[in-house]
């Protein structure tokens, strides 16, 4: 297994608690990862120790076979990208925002232009690439916040619920297109979702978070038809 990841006696603590335990996790390159858990869980905690933007405690967390504490912020920032809730999109056309990383990072105008046109037509924003962010709807905003990610052309690509802001139809469709995206991409991702349908569905395994503690890590069915403990057993159940 070529390994990204690994995560190994994980503590997080936020506001002097206990936020997130992990004791041992692998994560494969190439790999969508689902993570759920009820609200509150840690799930969010997970995405924001590997973006390390939330330092540990105790334990560590490799990238590629390195200590994140040994990478520098800026090297280990181009690595990845980040897919919010809320599309944070800049008062801007659809084209300007989805090639602003691509400008932060001193990528010349003639390449940004084909960079961004690429991944516009990627998430079916193309036609929309001189309207103004705030004209959009919210699927329309999700997808091109997703454009934005993936035209940095991240080794790890983190989101966190990033349809739960949008209608169900708009959500049904989206995900369809990105978990097609992510089959034919073979990025490495890892997606934050209270839904196990959902999860099921974008992911190649899904790890369930509860009470601050990674519980369970399998492929869908296997974890439905065997939760780990009774906490497991009990979310599944109301979902």
């Amino acid at each position: 297994m070529n390994k990204l990841i690994t995560i190994r006696d994980l503590l997080i603590r936020r506001n002097h608690r206990d936020a997130l335990r992990v004791d041992s996790l692998d994560i494969p390159r190439g790999e969508t990862l689902a993570v759920v858990g009820p609200n509150g869980a840690g799930k969010s905690t997970l995405l924001l120790s590997l973006a390390h933007l939330l330092k540990p405690a105790k334990g560590e967390v490799k990238y590629d076979g390195k200590y994140l504490r040994e990478w520098s912020e800026l090297e280990y920032r181009r690595k990845i990208a980040f897919v919010f809730q809320d599309p944070l999109l800049m008062d801007m056309t659809v084209e300007e925002n989805v090639a602003l990383g691509l400008k932060f990072r001193g990528v010349d105008k003639a390449e940004s232009h084909i960079r961004a046109e690429k991944w516009m037509t990627a998430m079916g924003v193309d036609s929309l690439a001189k309207r103004r962010a705030g004209q959009l709807s919210g699927g329309e905003a999700q997808r091109v916040s997703l454009a934005r990610a993936f035209v940095l052309d991240p080794e790890l690509l983190l989101m966190d619920e990033p349809f739960s802001a949008v209608d169900p139809q708009t959500r049904g469709q989206l995900m369809k297109d990105l978990s097609e995206l992510l089959s034919h991409d073979h990025r490495t991702t890892i997606f934050v979702t209270h839904n196990l349908k959902e999860a099921a569905q974008m992911g190649d395994r899904v790890a369930v978070v509860i009470g601050g503690e990674l519980k369970q890590v399998g492929v869908p069915n296997h974890i439905k038809g065997n939760p780990i403990d009774e906490s497991v057993r009990k979310f599944l159940k109301e979902l």
